[in-house]
């Protein structure tokens, strides 16, 4: 049996408390079971890159899993695609932000998080630490599946739809960047997730 370890990355300014997140935890503890075990990660993401990354990073390599999926949603796709190319394992990319360094620039300063109001410290330096987690090209394409909005009002899904070339690709007529129906294509993302 094949134990599968699915990390997913919540969005900028966002938290594990997001509904997609949580409807894909309740999604993973379903299929989960003795022959196919899948142990959930869903971190709260620190304001820095690369000591989110770090931290990442970390619990990947001290997990003894068979196998790695990557769920990320909007920066966290940013994430998924570094995580994905670093362990070459599966990625589902939800609106992704596939320049995250030029789409977070204009937003460095004191911003708060979503759900809870908390303040934090977007420093500039943290721009560089996005340069240079960036993929230029992804190289295996078939271990990729976006899902992209044409309603995203923050992210340009033709952009990802470009970077995504020769992956699995559910583009959305309307949406919008938190991509609402969610739940209608949550069958989907858990079929890629387990398809062998």
């Amino acid at each position: 049996m094949a134990s599968t370890l699915l990390v997913y990355l919540h969005g900028f300014r966002s938290s594990p408390n997001s509904s997609k997140a949580v409807m894909t935890q309740e999604a993973i503890k379903k299929i989960s079971n003795g022959n196919n075990p899948i142990e959930w990660y869903c971190p709260q993401l620190l304001a820095s890159p690369k000591e989110s990354m770090e931290m990442v990073t970390n619990h990947i390599n001290q997990s003894s899993v068979d196998q790695i999926v990557v769920v990320g949603s909007s920066l966290g796709g940013f994430y998924a695609n570094f995580l994905a190319e670093k362990y070459s394992c599966k990625a589902i990319a939800l609106n992704p932000a596939v320049r995250a360094a030029r789409e977070l620039a204009p937003h460095v300063g004191m911003m708060t998080a979503y759900d809870s109001d908390e303040p934090f410290d977007f420093r500039p330096e943290y721009i560089n630490e996005l340069k240079e987690l960036q993929i230029e090209k992804i190289s295996n394409p078939s271990r990729y599946f976006l899902i992209a909005a044409k309603g995203d009002e923050l992210l340009d899904w033709r952009e990802m739809v470009d970077f995504y070339q020769g992956a699995k690709q559910l583009v959305l007529e309307g949406s919008d960047h938190g991509i609402s129906n969610y739940a209608d294509h949550l069958p989907k993302v858990i079929d890629f997730i387990c398809a062998k």
